[in-house]
């Protein structure tokens, strides 16, 4: 009878086991999923500084948004908006873009380099926090930027 149990014990273990590697494979797919979807949400903010178009920003800021810049001044998801129309570049680009999910959160983070229509050029280290709505959306919550040192 004991070795009846342990048969059965361990049969379970084992069935548990390759339940949990399914959900591992799939937790794995689906956080793969998520860092391609907030890196092309990263991709359309580049499109929208580069373009000084606000109208492709403001769907993927939350109501509730805060940014913080590279001067320290904080604005919310109006004031980023504005920030965005009046920002001249003539080129941009983001570089190192790393994503990093935990849950229905995900920490974006990278480096912005462009140059100003005045001709001012732009090294910046930012970071992204976005989170999934009720609605099924990914929108950010939360940026900050810090400003880089140029390298020679």
């Amino acid at each position: 009878m004991k070795r009846a149990w342990m048969g059965l014990i361990g049969g379970v273990m084992l069935m548990a086991g390759a339940v949990s590697g399914a959900v591992s494979g799939a937790q794995g797919r689906s956080t793969a999923e998520v860092e391609k979807k907030v890196a092309a949400l990263e991709a359309q903010w580049l499109e929208a500084q580069k373009k000084s178009d606000p109208n492709l920003l403001a769907p993927l800021l939350a109501e509730q948004f805060v940014n913080i810049s590279t001067d320290s001044a904080e604005s919310n998801k109006a004031e980023t908006l504005e920030l965005v129309k009046k920002a001249k570049f003539v080129s941009g680009e983001y570089l190192e873009v790393k994503v990093t999910v935990f849950g229905e959160t995900a920490i974006a983070r990278g480096v912005f380099h462009g140059n100003g229509a005045d001709g001012a050029e732009v090294l910046e280290r930012w970071t992204d926090t976005w989170v999934k709505t009720g609605k099924g959306q990914w929108q950010c919550v939360a940026s900050h930027a810090s400003p880089m040192k140029k390298t020679k």
